[in-house]
């Protein structure tokens, strides 16, 4: 993910994932943590574009579709 210089210094700056995704679980909407190229700490973003689904959402546990 490409941030711009201007989003970077508004997002709040984690220094490691495990910190970003604790953060991430306690939010209200879904978060996911990524490494910024600019700053190269980690920023929480609701996207998902460009994002596979999980392998676990494609098949059922019980082998139903």
């Amino acid at each position: 993910m490409k941030t711009s210089p201007g989003i970077c210094q508004r997002k709040r700056r984690f220094a490691t994932r495990e910190e970003a995704d604790a953060v991430a679980l306690r939010a209200d909407v879904t978060l996911r943590a990524y490494k910024c190229a600019l700053c190269r700490a980690f920023h929480l973003t609701s996207r998902t574009k460009g994002l596979r689904p999980p392998s676990s959402a494609q098949h059922s546990p019980s082998g139903e579709a």
